[in-house]
């Protein structure tokens, strides 16, 4: 009778259970409804002429994400696997990264050469150089992180063939996977791919090859990871410290009605819109509310003000161009232009970035709706470093305020805001690449767009 009666009364208070718990999934079902509908967004306030032609954080998104972006996937794929090259968009046959490789390869043999007279002790160990080519709608960025599909993982998981027996054993004691090392120049985000990325990897091994390490790699993930190339370095080449300079390429696809013609009338439209709106309205630009950022310049409005009319719905790919070469040449700081990262930091790496190169042109790529291929615009940016998702605001940014009909300079003051609500959200990561990191001085002649 005892346990009859336990039994029963543990049934009764699980039945109870269960019931509450799906009132309390109704209740807050209904909190966030009404959160919804009652929540209150921050807008930043621009004071220029065109404030009511720029369009708004969801305005923008989904202006950036409602793209034919599978052709682009498409071809990154086919750049990657070197079945095309990234000079075919503009008709011409010499890639820029051909003679920066020469001149890279043959400083670092010369400094191995160097090395191996006078060896001994830790600097036995030798390292080498490796140039992936991955497509990033197949990952989950290049960090390693539990339960993703991660570059680096599949990287390091294929170097431990070849870690010293030493590492090896310790690794065993540890109970920790038998995995080398790798080393990045750059962490890429998810969904962005690299033509030319630079890690490195050392081992205290004298019988490894760079065409041993190049076939594990290859074998771990075909059609979406290769190897260009391996070769030995020096051991105090660092693929991040080293580098003076990283080149990234945005490719945006243009949908069929967007033309040259269209967005130059377009700036009569802009022009038209904002003269017949009050200069001094606040700006509809809005994101969602955050504790972390600067309120100064901004106005408070509720999820109804996200939507005007007559907004501009193209843009010009020569204006984005004239916004661009602005940065060139200049050491600024770019914190306006990141994301996940503090906006106003003491402590931690500087946020100043000089810009060697900043330009935007009109390409093409194959595609099996168009005969003469999908028209796209290119943006080609190189500096010697970036922040985190700069590049994907920066162009977000460059072709909303194209859009909008700004001044040349818009890019400038954007820089002088006091929050990131100024700038637009990130455009999406599928058309954006790592071309290749620079180990010597830049050269302007080795660009794609010129």
């Amino acid at each position: 009778m005892v346990t009859s009666f336990t039994v029963k009364s543990v049934a009764t208070f699980i039945g109870k259970e269960k019931r509450l718990g799906r009132f309390r999934d109704l209740v807050s079902l209904s909190s966030m409804e009404n959160q919804t509908k009652n929540k209150i967004y921050f807008h930043y306030n621009h004071t220029d002429s065109c404030n009511s032609a720029r369009w708004t954080a969801r305005e923008s998104y989904q202006f950036m994400y409602e793209r034919p972006w599978q052709d682009v996937l498409h071809f990154l794929s086919n750049v990657v696997n070197a079945r095309l090259t990234l000079s075919t968009m503009f008709g011409t046959d010499n890639s820029p990264q051909t003679c920066i490789d020469v001149v890279d390869d043959d400083y670092k043999t010369s400094e191995v050469c160097d090395e191996k007279e006078e060896r001994c002790g830790r600097w036995e160990r030798v390292t080498f150089k490796i140039i992936l080519s991955y497509s990033g709608y197949a990952f989950d960025g290049w960090q390693k992180q539990p339960g993703l599909n991660t570059v680096q993982e599949i990287v390091e998981k294929s170097l431990g063939r070849f870690v010293d027996d030493k590492k090896a054993r310790l690794l065993k004691e540890k109970s920790k996977p038998l995995e080398g090392c790798a080393v990045v120049a750059g962490r890429t985000d998810k969904g962005v791919s690299a033509i030319r990325q630079v890690c490195s990897f050392y081992t205290w091994r004298k019988d490894v090859k760079p065409c041993d390490i190049e076939g594990e790699i290859n074998s771990a993930a075909p059609g979406k990871l290769r190897v260009v190339s391996v070769s030995e370095v020096s051991r105090v080449f660092h693929p991040n410290f080293s580098a003076k300079w990283r080149r990234y390429l945005y490719i945006f696809p243009l949908n069929d009605q967007e033309n040259e013609k269209q967005c130059c009338e377009n700036e009569k439209e802009v022009e038209s819109f904002s003269f017949a709106r009050n200069c001094n309205e606040p700006s509809n630009k809005c994101v969602e509310s955050s504790s972390s950022e600067n309120v100064e310049n901004l106005i408070i409005g509720n999820n109804k003000e996200f939507e005007a009319p007559n907004k501009p719905t193209c843009f010009s790919v020569c204006r984005v161009n004239q916004l661009l070469r602005h940065l060139e040449g200049k050491l600024l700081s770019y914190k306006m232009f990141a994301r996940d990262t503090k906006a106003s930091r003491n402590i931690g790496p500087p946020t100043e970035c000089f810009m060697y190169h900043a330009r935007a042109a009109e390409a093409r790529i194959p595609c099996s709706v168009h005969e003469e291929g999908r028209k796209v615009m290119c943006v080609e940016l190189v500096a010697n470093r970036f922040l985190r998702k700069m590049v994907r605001v920066l162009v977000a940014t460059s072709i909303r305020e194209a859009a909008a009909g700004a001044e040349e300079d818009a890019l400038l003051k954007l820089m002088e805001a006091t929050c990131r609500r100024a700038t637009a959200p990130p455009a999406p990561p599928d058309g954006l690449c790592l071309v290749d990191v620079g180990y010597t001085d830049f050269n302007p002649k080795n660009c794609l767009i010129p």
